[in-house]
């Protein structure tokens, strides 16, 4: 400040001292003028200094505090934001793991069900072709047999009219014995063929 009013000081020595003449009186350089435009000077720069710079002042510090706060809050929401954004990444990481497993235990679900039922429609084929052979070979049985009373029958039937007589009872027996035991059955049943 004090070099301020030097250095106005001076300038106006200088303009005074380089020519009076066709001057402005304004213009013109006079002690006494000086003297009071410094005296204004140095009290208004007092009165500035003393009722206007600290409000100035605190105004300007407020502001600053202010603005440092914000930074501040800003840098913490970032921090937070940033902090979030992990924890996010780590969720859906996590989250991607566990559909990973679920779709893998489900794969091999599916995988082991498949093979289950493979096995199980092997194992009821096999049943029913197990029960189809014993239906075959019951009926085959029940065929042999009809066959076998067929062919006793007419063998009673064509001996009878043969001999043309009627026979008794333990002759139709006998007769029906002796033709069954030529008679090779196990080839009609296909157990001579195993």
């Amino acid at each position: 400040m004090l070099a301020t009013l030097t250095t106005t000081t001076e300038a106006l020595v200088l303009a005074a001292s380089a020519s009076d003449e066709g001057l402005n009186p304004l213009v013109k350089p006079s002690p006494g003028l000086m003297i009071w435009v410094l005296l204004v000077f140095v009290v208004s720069m007092w009165v500035l200094k003393k009722y206007a710079w600290p409000p100035i002042t605190e105004i300007i510090d407020k502001r600053q505090r202010a603005i440092e706060e914000q930074i501040a809050a800003s840098e913490a929401a970032k921090a937070e934001a940033e902090r979030l954004a992990q924890e996010y990444r780590d969720q859906l990481a996590t989250a991607r793991a566990e559909s990973d497993e679920i779709v893998g235990r489900a794969r091999r679900s599916g995988e082991q069900i498949e093979r289950d039922a493979v096995e199980q429609g092997r194992q009821t084929r096999e049943d029913l072709l197990a029960q189809a052979r014993k239906d075959i070979e019951a009926e085959t049985r029940r065929a042999v047999d009809e066959l076998r009373n067929e062919v006793a029958a007419l063998t009673v039937e064509a001996t009878a009219k043969v001999t043309r007589k009627s026979l008794t009872d333990q002759d139709q027996q006998r007769l029906l014995d002796e033709a069954l035991g030529e008679i090779d059955f196990s080839k009609l049943s296909g157990q001579g063929s195993r």
